[in-house]
């Protein structure tokens, strides 16, 4: 029992001493500032905006106030996050970046649904009580270190001041100014050392408290929330999956070109020199033989490459305006590609591109009775892949009514694409679809 209270009364007499405690005195300092700073930011910059925005002619500037606001909050935000981390290594991971909505109206509808915003307001609000306890925190500690150093003071400047003796005051953080008590001789100047130590103890000890408090504020308002990182965690997954499908099938369609195909066609080879060989008269039999043999082997080196070229094209390799001007160059109905791709889309997006290009291609060329088929590939400012397939025919597609349109929604869905169908009866008919530049 001796042994566990003096392990505890060393831990408590100690802390003062350690590079911990210099750490969350320093972030409670500035910290503390941040927050008083925040708040006052915080709370004039809403009520500017809520009051503005009540009347009728100030609602679309104290709109674009509470906009400005809640952008500058999350701002502040991330300005503690990184407090935490350069002074208590403590890392709070951002909640996901804000996603700007298209046009004004968007713009301002994103930024007033903002929840990582709101959720910063909150802390603003909540730090200031948090902000005075850390500021006290600072003050206790200094006033102690102030009160420690009495009686080296005393020695070193009161007894040369001539004239009446003046005393010294003690400061004391318990009660500040009405606590304070006067020295009027060198052996109290020690009661004051004693009283600077306990408040330097107490201190280190407040700030620890609040600090561990502050850090979790930070992770529960400040850090992503539990639903956005499931979220994120959900998309991460389906990033992996989509990827390693694509890379799965890359390493099929490789595996077959480099392996079954070319020793299928070596064997077609061989099979066409013995039949050249083999005498017409005396060998009927054996030459009847290799030709199926030959045959055979022929029609299923077709199949595997059309199998690997249904896997992953080759032409994708060289990017994808070159496979749709290869896919538009093999269509029975005449068709033309006009691409526009600043950046490069993922593996993944570039194969499910192709295909609903080819599926759709095949459509046209079964369906439509179209002349024409032209080919619209471009990326938007928004970061989205737009593919517009339209041919001239008699229209009439309908994506409910279980047709190959169906599946790919399905399969542009799995990205987060999406499909658009217009086909009024008489034609044209064009197809959109949309997708991420990475999955």
């Amino acid at each position: 029992m001796d042994e566990d209270i003096r392990r505890v009364m060393g831990t408590i007499l100690s802390a003062p001493l350690t590079l911990r405690t210099a750490r969350e005195l320093l972030y409670c300092g500035v910290g503390g500032v941040a927050g008083v700073v925040g708040f006052s930011i915080t709370l004039v910059m809403l009520a500017l905006g809520l009051t503005i925005s009540v009347s009728v002619l100030g609602t679309v500037i104290g709109l674009l106030l509470l906009t400005l606001a809640l952008r500058v909050i999350r701002r502040l935000g991330g300005l503690h996050r990184r407090l935490a981390w350069w002074l208590l290594r403590y890392r709070v991971e951002a909640p996901p970046k804000f996603q700007h909505g298209t046009g004004i109206l968007g713009r301002v509808d994103k930024r007033l649904r903002d929840r990582a915003a709101w959720r910063a307001v909150w802390y603003s609000l909540v730090k200031l009580p948090v902000a005075f306890v850390q500021l006290y925190a600072i003050t206790a500690a200094v006033m102690g270190l102030i009160d420690i150093t009495y009686p080296v003071d005393w020695l070193l400047f009161h007894h040369q001041i001539t004239g009446p003796a003046q005393p010294m005051v003690a400061l004391n953080p318990v009660s500040f100014g009405g606590g304070s008590f006067n020295i009027y001789s060198w052996p109290g100047t020690f009661l004051a050392a004693v009283v600077g130590a306990v408040s330097v103890i107490g201190a280190t000890w407040v700030a620890r408290a609040i600090t561990a408090g502050d850090r979790r504020l930070v992770r529960a308002l400040l850090g992503p929330s539990s639903m956005a990182e499931r979220v994120s965690e959900l998309e991460r997954t389906r990033t992996l999956a989509v990827e390693d499908s694509a890379a799965a099938l890359r390493r099929v369609e490789r595996d077959l070109h480099d392996g079954a195909q070319m020793r299928l066609a070596a064997l077609a080879m061989n099979l066409g020199m013995a039949r050249e060989k083999l005498d017409d008269d005396d060998d009927a039999t054996a030459r009847e033989l290799i030709d199926a043999a030959h045959r055979n082997a022929v029609d299923a080196l077709a199949d595997l490459r059309d199998l690997a070229r249904g896997i992953h094209p080759p032409a994708l390799d060289n990017g994808l305006p070159s496979a749709l001007a290869t896919l538009a160059a093999s269509s029975a109905i005449p068709a033309s590609v006009t691409a526009d791709i600043e950046t490069r889309p993922a593996p993944a997006i570039e194969t499910i591109a192709y295909f609903c290009a080819a599926e759709l291609i095949a459509n046209a060329t079964k369906h439509s009775y179209a002349n024409q088929i032209k080919i619209n590939i471009f990326t938007e400012r928004t970061g989205v892949l737009r593919l517009e397939v339209t041919d001239d025919g008699i229209g009439g597609a309908d994506a409910t009514r279980g047709s190959g349109l169906t599946g790919l929604a399905q399969r542009v869905s799995t990205v987060d694409g999406h499909l658009e169908v217009s086909s009024p009866p008489g034609g044209p008919t064009t197809v959109t679809a949309k997708l991420p530049l990475r999955a």
